[in-house]
């Protein structure tokens, strides 16, 4: 066994020796290039941590080295005070975490959507990921023009009624004010069988969020996973990224083991750095 590892050792010295000889004295000494920085921030969706406290959220967010979060109203309440919201951000900035945005909201009336967006107002961020009822659609588009807030529509798959993938949102915003788009949901877009990396570069002007997550089937059957473990080429979809050179959050959904999800986070948050760092 020592002298097989002893043989497998030189032959590497002598690769990297061999290749070493292949340089010029400037590429021996060269500088590694600086890494180019990325216009877009891996953050969380809050529905992550449904069955969480705020606290233990962001500790788990903490050890993942994420820093920022999609805010769900069970760590903040539609109806909380102003005390309330100015104490929920100095919470989230003592674990260096910002909350970019609100949702999902389900709304079923406009009455419903006055809320969303005063709840957006207060709590001091910029874009609402929401669920809204197709007759809805142009008052949303009225909204987004009295508070200049973004509102983000969600699909959910196959299951979904109203917003199943990308192009169902896509086909019923286009018409609308700019600040009207999607929160693209790659795992359910991909469990429509749909193209997430295509649909990706196809919607871009009009996608304003990500839910980031794998799936193990282009089908309704198909499950939320780790994040390098689904479907979806997570490298390719990085790539796209690139491409269109996509400025928002990357929130990653993780919906798998739930009640005990940080293992899981913490591999799709390394798989993902290291799919960046790599391609």
């Amino acid at each position: 066994m020592d002298s097989r590892r002893a043989f497998f050792k030189k032959g590497v010295a002598g690769a990297i020796a061999g290749s070493l000889l292949g340089l010029s004295e400037n590429e021996l000494h060269a500088k590694p290039m600086a890494k180019k920085e990325d216009p877009f921030h891996l953050g969380i969706a809050g529905f992550s941590f449904v069955n969480f406290k705020l606290d233990e959220s962001l500790a788990m967010m903490k050890k993942v080295n994420v820093h920022y979060l999609c805010i769900k109203d069970f760590h903040l309440p539609f109806n909380s005070t102003a005390e309330e919201i100015a104490a929920f951000h100095a919470k989230l900035k003592e674990s260096d975490i910002t909350g970019y945005a609100v949702g999902p909201i389900y709304t079923k009336n406009p009455k419903e959507i006055d809320a969303a967006f005063e709840y957006a107002k207060r709590v001091g961020v910029k874009l609402i990921v929401g669920i809204p009822n197709y007759d809805d659609l142009k008052y949303v588009d009225q909204k987004v023009k009295e508070y200049d807030i973004r509102y983000a529509i969600h699909n959910h798959g196959p299951e979904d009624k109203l917003y199943p993938n990308a192009a169902s949102i896509y086909d019923r915003v286009k018409e609308l004010d700019a600040r009207v788009g999607i929160c693209f949901d790659i795992g359910h877009n991909r469990r429509d069988n749909q193209d997430s990396v295509a649909d990706l570069g196809k919607y871009a002007k009009r996608i304003f969020d990500l839910h980031l997550k794998n799936v193990t089937a282009a089908s309704k059957d198909g499950k939320a996973c780790e994040l390098g473990r689904g479907v979806i080429d997570i490298p390719a979809f990085v790539k796209m990224l690139r491409k269109i050179k996509y400025p928002g959050v990357c929130s990653l959904e993780y919906e798998k083991d739930m009640k005990d999800p940080l293992a899981g986070i913490a591999e799709s948050v390394g798989y993902f750095n290291g799919v960046c760092d790599a391609v």
